[in-house]
């Protein structure tokens, strides 16, 4: 499977770009107008430089405005391509991609489209150049790929093929003919393919193109449909990425061409174009992992909780915090702290650690160099794209590395009776340049289904948040990012605690010293109105600042502590069906959480 991606996906300048791709293992490029006219190398220094990288360049884009248009128009437009052609030859590319027209003098008339089209293919043959005919969504007169495939089969040049785009196909959703059309072009006649998944979105299509595309895997298309029907064609050229996105126009080139390598990964893997080891799926928590310069109110904390500290790191600074089958392990290593107390690793229970360690190397995640002794678990770790490290674990399995035995009992200290069950989830507030990018890899390395997007109000701006979950919710992970950069600064990852009495557990965790977050009465009020309780019930809520939530399958009720560096905690219950995580009482705890900071 050869892989490729436009430069306009990537920020930086060109040879940044072209460094990133050749970097993530691309194979080749497809060079953006714009991109060769900024850069200070000359055409010839770019196709060394790329010959260096390894990159092929497979494309260069985008011709416009060419067809179906006056005489002396289409005579300014050949002495334009006469130069482009010449600057290709320079470069070594010999494709060109030419969208359709979208000026203002062009006219609805596939018959001049044709003729002119086969002038620029002739011109194009002479330099041994081939012209990809696209058909833009919002293109003139033709937007469809299917009318862009009649007027080049009608040309019938042997140099003249079309340009497939996923994003110009599936996001005109009233084209009756679907997808079932592309089985009708000869694969030699498909000179190209480009690939773009975008969220669905009730916009101009121009704009929802410009602004919001991204990788496949992250959105709302179905671009494995797409190239399966592609690929029955006989279609033998590589898959190449086209995004244009605002967010990784701002993220650093590396870290995006990662991200968009392994989305053409798992792309590849569900059209049977690539083999990679099976996923395994993480089976539940087995800890997470809180770093802190202070001990002391992460301790007190985890104490009001129900926690006992029960054992300590035969070599390393970290404690080990239980309750029920929760584990909190609280690290004072000397890379603790440089923002406070957070949430900076997970430890996931697999049924297969090495195989699952050999999928997430496999696409691309990065494997977390670990110092250990000769005695201590050999342990494999990944790093998400977040930064979070996550431990791929076996706990107190005969066979398999056990990370509890590097660690010794200790005299139990904290609470004797224990009210959590065990973790229920782990909410990640992501980089808001990350989020598309943890959902797809938490889905495709880790095997998590991804639940529908959601979006939160914040008294400051509106939250996308978006769960991965394992088949019996052993394993739940909300996703979440702010609206703008720098927001995620504002908001703190929590854990939140399974228990089969939220009541019981809250008033023990007051008694114990800890304080609840305080939720306003006109909440209270509102619920009220909107459901009927038992006597007495809803003043218990108002009195422990416990939030309510309803749904078809059940309820669930759930309360917050005060938030210690970066980190907080939440109680939670869970009755009936109920799968959710109260999403429609986030705006009130974030205002809550606000208020209090």
């Amino acid at each position: 499977m050869r892989t490729s991606i436009a430069t306009v996906s990537l920020s930086g300048s060109l040879t940044e770009k072209l460094t990133a791709a050749a970097r993530a293992g691309f194979d080749g490029v497809e060079i953006f107008e714009n991109d060769l006219l900024a850069s200070p190398l000359t055409p010839e220094e770019i196709r060394v430089r790329c010959a260096d990288l390894g990159l092929g360049i497979d494309l260069y884009q985008p011709m416009r405005d060419i067809e179906a248009v006056p005489a002396e128009e289409f005579a300014r437009n050949l002495r334009r391509a006469r130069h482009k052609f010449e600057l290709m030859r320079r470069l070594g590319a010999d494709t060109v991609l030419v969208c359709s027209s979208v000026h203002p003098l062009a006219v609805d008339d596939d018959a001049l489209a044709t003729e002119q089209l086969n002038r620029l293919a002739d011109l194009a043959a002479e330099s041994g150049i081939r012209v990809a005919y696209e058909a833009l969504a919002w293109g003139r007169h033709v937007s469809t790929y299917d009318h862009a495939w009649r007027i080049v089969e009608t040309a019938g040049h042997p140099a003249l093929g079309t340009c497939l785009d996923s994003f110009h196909i599936l996001s005109r959703t009233s084209d009756p003919r679907g997808l079932n059309g592309i089985a009708d072009i000869p694969g030699e006649k498909i000179f190209f393919l480009q690939l773009a998944d975008a969220p669905l979105l009730a916009m101009d299509v121009l704009q929802w193109s410009r602004h919001h595309r991204c990788f496949p895997g992250q959105g709302g298309f179905d671009v494995a449909g797409l190239v399966r029907q592609v690929l029955r064609t006989g279609y033998d050229g590589p898959l190449s990425l086209e995004v244009f996105n605002d967010v990784h126009r701002q993220a650093e080139a590396g870290p995006t061409a990662v991200d968009a390598r392994r989305s053409l990964l798992v792309l590849g893997e569900e059209v049977g174009l690539a083999s990679l080891p099976e996923p395994t799926a993480p089976t539940g928590v087995a800890f997470a992992e809180l770093v802190t310069p202070d001990a002391a109110p992460v301790s007190a904390l985890l104490a009001a909780l129900g926690f006992a500290r029960t054992a300590r790191h035969r070599r390393k600074p970290v404690e080990l915090w239980e309750q029920g089958a929760a584990r909190v392990l609280v690290n004072t290593g000397p890379a603790a702290g440089r923002d406070g107390t957070c949430l900076a690793a997970i430890g996931l229970e697999s049924p297969d650690p090495s195989a699952a360690a050999r999928r997430a190397e496999a696409l691309l995640a990065p494997v977390l160099p670990r110092r250990r002794a000769p005695e201590d678990a050999t342990l494999d770790a990944v790093a998400a794209p977040d930064g979070t490290e996550l431990f791929l674990c076996a706990t107190d399995r005969p066979g398999l590395p056990n990370w509890r035995a590097d660690f010794e009992d200790v005299p139990r200290t904290g609470a004797a009776a224990a009210r959590a069950v065990r973790i229920d989830h782990l909410s990640l507030t992501q980089p808001w340049h990350h989020y598309d990018e943890a959902v797809l890899f938490h889905r495709s390395v880790l095997g998590l289904d991804a639940q529908e997007s959601v979006d939160v109000a914040d008294p400051y701006g509106l939250l996308r948040s978006r769960a991965v979950a394992n088949a019996d919710g052993a394993v739940r992970i909300p996703l979440t990012v702010g609206a703008a950069p720098g927001d995620d600064t504002a908001h703190a990852r929590h854990i939140a605690l399974a228990t089969d009495d939220v009541v019981a557990a809250a008033r023990r965790f007051v008694g114990a010293g800890g304080r609840l977050l305080p939720i306003p009465a006109n909440y209270y009020d509102d619920l009220a109105a909107r459901f009927e309780f038992a006597e007495g019930e809803l003043e218990t809520y108002r009195d422990l600042g416990i939030l309510y939530d309803r749904d078809a399958q059940g309820v669930f009720r759930h309360c917050y502590t005060h938030t210690v560096g970066r980190v907080f905690f939440e109680l939670v219950q869970r009755d009936g069906g109920y799968q959710g995580y109260g999403a429609a009482n986030a705006q009130v705890r974030l205002t809550a959480q606000h208020a209090a900071r």
